[in-house]
């Protein structure tokens, strides 16, 4: 980011008439996806988008062990499970949509797009031949379109571009997005490593995404795009939950005054009333960033910030609540807003504890430990008039 700134139960029976026929299935029934016909000899489709295609809304897919060299979008309420060891994989992915907020052209592996009710689960989708050879189209391995549905226990990975273009900003891995209509989303009990730009991302009014129980992991140092874990930002609403998100340190921030660009795991960015809670976070320049109002940061572990914050808060009526912070190069905790509270926290081994902003008001701090912090409190007094209020 800049300073401010990702099918089902077993059948033993044929579906082959579904290969001749363009009545679609009957909902709440099962299509079956093989690719080669041998794990599975009574699939009734090779591919994915053909079963998905041939489906009534509300009819589940089941994907068995094999690679689809395809890119797949659904427009209807579907449920799509793989088998363990059912990966989409294409080799020279190409774009098949756009984005709402730029209308920049998007290469999405699975894109989901204009409906409801759809379920992805138990499917690895990997970017590793995605053979894009510029900025554009932007990477991303699903991406829910103004569209509503749960991802489950799926592994993304490998959302990157090639050599040459480590600093463009594409490579998500999970994406949602709203446009100006309504996007539900929960992601959860997943994996995402090995993406370029962000690794789960909710962004717009409209947007309303629960992440939890997710791994989240960065490529670690890097001089390509400042890389950031789990994103909620621009009008999006969520909660953060019980995930483990690590590893995003962008390369070039070796300090406060020549940071252009700042690797985070957890970035809220003008976003209201988001709730983070119970989740592992480290090994990033920050550890939580919150850019609101009325959000909820608690019973966090963070550790090992370099250069910036344990957890960053630029806004007002918030909670910091709960949260072991360990390890922080900055503060573990800084405030710049008014009437935020800040109780019951654990801080070991920060340069401050505590980091208010001057001219920020109003703000409780109280009951927090500290240890191994030689600095427990630092509270700048208001600068004065017609000179502006320092940002560290």
């Amino acid at each position: 980011m800049k300073r401010v700134t990702g099918l089902l139960g077993l059948i033993g029976f044929t579906f082959t008439l579904y290969l001749f026929s363009s009545t679609p299935a009957a909902a709440d029934s099962e299509l079956v996806v093989d690719n080669d016909l041998v794990q599975c000899p009574g699939a009734g489709f090779t591919s994915i988008q053909a079963a998905v295609n041939a489906a009534a809304p509300g009819t589940r897919i089941r994907v068995c062990p094999g690679t689809y060299n395809e890119q797949v979008t659904i427009n209807k309420p579907l449920t799509i499970r793989g088998d363990n060891g059912a990966v989409v994989k294409r080799s020279g992915m190409t774009d098949n949509t756009t984005s709402l907020s730029t209308g920049a052209p998007i290469a999405a592996a699975i894109l989901v797009k204009d409906t409801t009710e759809v379920t992805i689960r138990s499917l690895t989708v990997d970017g590793a031949n995605n053979g894009i050879t510029g900025c554009g189209p932007r990477l991303i391995g699903i991406f829910y379109r103004n569209a509503s549905g749960k991802i489950e226990d799926v592994a993304v990975r490998n959302m990157k571009l090639g050599a040459g273009l480590e600093g463009c900003q594409s490579g998500l891995g999970i994406f949602v997005q709203s446009g100006g209509g309504s996007s539900n989303v929960e992601v959860k009990n997943s994996s995402v490593h090995d993406f370029q730009k962000n690794g789960i991302t909710g962004n717009e009014p409209g947007t309303d995404i629960r992440v939890t129980g997710n791994v989240v992991t960065g490529i670690g140092p890097t001089t390509g795009a400042a890389q950031n874990g789990i994103q909620i930002g621009f009008g999006a609403k969520g909660r953060i939950d019980e995930n483990t998100v690590a590893n995003h340190i962008w390369s070039p921030c070796v300090s406060i005054s020549v940071c252009a660009f700042v690797a985070t795991d957890l970035l809220i960015f003008s976003a209201n009333d988001v709730r983070i809670t119970e989740n592992t976070v480290g090994k990033s320049q920050v550890g939580i960033f919150l850019q609101g109002n009325n959000g909820k940061v608690e019973g966090n572990n963070v550790f090992d910030t370099d250069v910036f914050d344990g957890i960053e808060l630029i806004g007002n009526n918030n909670k910091v609540e709960n949260n072991n912070i360990t390890n922080s190069d900055g503060a573990a905790i800084f405030i710049d807003g008014n009437n935020n509270k800040i109780t019951g926290n654990k801080i070991n081994e920060a340069s401050i504890g505590v980091l208010k902003a001057a001219g920020s008001v109003g703000n409780i701090i109280d009951g927090n430990r500290f240890v191994n912090t030689p600095t427990p409190v630092m509270d700048p007094p208001r600068p004065p008039e017609g000179q502006p209020t320092p940002f560290r």
